[in-house]
């Protein structure tokens, strides 16, 4: 099976392990994965932000960089949430791209959907030795529709136990551009997520998303707290050979 991994500017620049580590699950998983170094922004920031004319420019080229793969699969919802609900929106009076569009959609993947739902394979092999919690994104959850896939595939990795911590449907103050927009808000928000991990008595939280997790581990350092942040990409290839 031939997967074009697509990767996200969060992890590409701020946590590249991630997405070898990502590319390493994929191929344990039997793909042939192929990496296009031409990739860039999907737009989502640019979109979000209100400049759609930029945002588009950029879902021009997404399009074209992955238009003639068989598969997309990616270790974050909210770019593949954020491409499967709103290039739509930018391409609504422009038929043959907007068709383009519509014939690759049901080509993209998030990774933990990928794995349990198409290929539905949920065990690695991996071993993590450590209590986790678990954070689900609002993209994640709200946009792009996962919440069960994450957990079923951390079920399966030896030697993790996964408590869940109190609301943990709940924003952790991120948001994209509301993070710095809202600081004092999203600071807020982060420290309450902070304390309901902190309750479980977790080691790690997990998430799929690595801006959520840039965001609470800013916070984690800066406060010293005892706890830490992981994607789900580097818990299933832990202890891969």
């Amino acid at each position: 099976m031939n997967v074009a991994a697509f990767i996200p500017c969060f992890i590409d620049q701020f946590y590249p392990d991630t997405a070898s580590n990502f590319i390493k699950v994929l191929q344990k998983a039997g793909c042939i994965v192929d990496y296009n170094p031409g990739q860039t922004c999907c737009g989502q920031p640019a979109f979000n932000s209100g400049y759609w004319k930029e945002a588009k420019s950029l879902a021009v080229k997404w399009l074209d960089d992955f238009s003639n793969v068989e598969l997309i699969v990616s270790p974050s919802a909210s770019c593949t949430g954020f491409i499967k609900n709103n290039y739509s929106k930018l391409f609504n009076n422009e038929q043959p791209t907007l068709e383009q569009f519509k014939e690759m959609t049901p080509r993209i993947f998030e990774l933990s959907d990928f794995l349990v739902n198409y290929i539905q394979k949920h065990d690695f092999g991996a071993v993590f030795n450590h209590r986790v919690t678990f954070h689900d994104s609002c993209s994640g959850l709200r946009e792009y529709g996962i919440k069960n896939e994450p957990r079923m595939l951390l079920q399966h990795v030896s030697g993790l136990e996964l408590v869940e911590m109190e609301n943990t449907t709940t924003c952790c103050g991120f948001g994209g551009t509301f993070v710095a927009k809202f600081h004092h808000i999203s600071t807020a928000m982060t420290e309450q997520k902070l304390e309901n991990a902190l309750k479980t008595g977790a080691e790690y939280i997990v998430s799929t998303e690595a801006s959520c997790l840039l965001n609470m581990e800013a916070y984690i350092r800066k406060q010293k707290l005892p706890i830490k942040t992981i994607h789900l990409a580097d818990v299933l290839a832990s202890g891969l050979k």
